[in-house]
Formats: C-alpha cells, structure tokens, sequence
C-alpha cells in the first residue's frame, strides 16, 4: 500500500483533491441529464445586520436521471461539462413527496371553473 491510500481496507471511495460541495433543492429537471439546483444560505446583512435568505442555482449534471422536482440533493464541483454545467450530482439525501390524485376522484360536477374558462360553462338560451 503507498502512502497515498488513506482507504486501505475500508469501502468507502477515494477522495481526489478538495472539490466544492452544495445542498440544495432541485427547481427544474425537464433537462436531459441535467438538473437545476437552488442552494439557499442565510447570511447577517452588512449595514442592518438582518438575516436574509441568499439563493443561487448551479447547473448539475445527472447521469442516471434519478433526481426530481423537490428533492434535496448533494452536488459537487467538476470540470466544465458544458457552457453552464459545472457540477455534477453526488447523491439524493431525500426524495420528493409525490401526491398524485387518480382522474376518478375529481368530480367535475362539483369544480369551480376558471376564469376564462369556457369548457365547463354551459349556454342559457
């Protein structure tokens, strides 16, 4: 074993180098093999000392497509990959809840139409 091999004898993978990690939450994945993802920090404010929310999105590269709209994910810094891809997803610490309602649940009877909708209306003469 050189002395480079600080993972002798255990599973975990070999750390290369001191690449840049982010949480955050993915907003869009209708990307292919891409999602983006808003990292929120909370920072003191320079003159008033608030506390304020600041977000940033980063371009994530997603190679199995296993990430969705919702889910907490953690990326890290990689080489370019694209004109704004310049991380890549390391893994999905928590999924989405998806709520699906089944087409027979919705009574259509009893839904309030839109404004501007004309499907549901119907015409007095």
């Amino acid at each position: 074993m050189g002395t480079g091999d600080t993972t002798a004898g255990t599973g975990a993978p070999k750390k290369i180098g001191n690449k840049n990690e982010k949480i955050g939450q993915v907003v869009s994945a209708k990307m292919h093999k891409t999602i983006v993802v808003e990292v929120t920090r909370r920072v003191s404010h320079p003159l008033y000392k608030r506390t304020i929310n600041k977000r940033s999105k980063f371009y994530a590269h997603d190679e199995e497509r296993t990430a969705q709209v919702g889910d907490v994910v953690r990326i890290i810094e990689c080489r370019p990959l694209s004109k704004l891809k310049r991380w890549r997803l390391s893994e999905v610490i928590r999924k989405a809840v998806q709520v699906a309602v089944a087409p027979e649940a919705v009574d259509m009877d009893t839904t309030q139409p839109t404004s501007g909708s004309k499907s549901l209306r119907r015409k007095s003469s």
